[in-house]
């Protein structure tokens, strides 16, 4: 049996490891709100500045009319989180480095529980890790109106030959579809599934530059930036940013 004790600090310490459906359970009452969407629960001590760069910074940057697309999300930073025979676990121990994971994500109830391992994570991972998960969950959520105009988008790329990706998940898929579809501009399952990855890496870009400053790596696999900025742009007016949060540096001189 699991032993779960809160001690006076408010840390909680766990004799063994316990599945993420479990741990939501026991622990959705105590979730703390930021605003009608997210909430979040800490399962380790963290002090305000932790606070407020693993929870307030990212929330804060988060577009509002995300929320219109996404169910309550919960956010639970946990030590760790172990994956084990298909299984995600919430670890209070350093796992076996080929079964560590960052986050995994959970529904139950009609909201998606988003567990966050914060433990040896430097923050700009943990920044990426939380965009990256939101972008996931915001990319198979999309309006068809949304969805429309970004694989539009997509498709005059692939029109006009336009060469490399956002990240390495999405431009494997785009090699696949070179490779197994003579008309790359027929809808199919494989298009498809390489368009919700564009989008989730582009998002996943989107949201964390409006949190936070980043740099966007040229290379032989990146999209050229005249795409990329088009694809940002599109989302900007799809999910436009917060008041106070800019996207590109010439926007901050506008606003001087």
């Amino acid at each position: 049996m699991l032993r779960w004790q809160q001690d006076m600090s408010g840390s909680i310490s766990l004799a063994s490891r316990l599945p993420v459906e479990e741990f939501a359970e026991q622990f959705q009452r105590e979730m703390l709100p930021l605003n009608n969407t997210y909430s979040y629960f800490a399962a380790l001590p963290l002090d305000d500045h932790q606070v407020q760069q693993y929870v307030q910074e990212p929330v804060a940057a988060l577009p509002p009319s995300l929320s219109e697309i996404l169910p309550k999300v919960r956010l639970v930073l946990v030590p760790y989180l172990e994956r084990s025979n298909g299984k995600d676990l919430v670890a209070f121990e350093k796992p076996a480095e080929a079964r560590q994971v960052s986050s995994a994500t959970l529904e139950l109830g009609g909201e998606i529980f988003f567990f966050l391992a914060v433990k040896d994570e430097e923050i700009a991972d943990y920044h990426y890790t939380f965009y990256n998960g939101l972008a996931a969950l915001a990319s198979c959520r999309l309006t068809e109106a949304q969805r429309e105009r970004f694989s539009r988008l997509l498709r005059e790329e692939l029109a006009n030959e336009a060469h490399g990706e956002v990240e390495e998940k999405s431009w494997r898929l785009k090699q696949q579809l070179l490779r197994r579809q003579t008309n790359l501009l027929r809808d199919t399952k494989l298009q498809r599934e390489y368009f919700r990855q564009a989008f989730e890496d582009t998002a996943t870009l989107y949201l964390h530059g409006l949190c936070c400053d980043i740099d966007v790596e040229t290379g032989p696999r990146q999209l050229p930036t005249r795409y990329l900025r088009k694809r940002l742009e599109l989302l900007r007016q799809t999910f436009p940013p917060p008041e106070g949060f800019a996207l590109f540096p010439e926007e901050l001189g506008r606003r001087e």
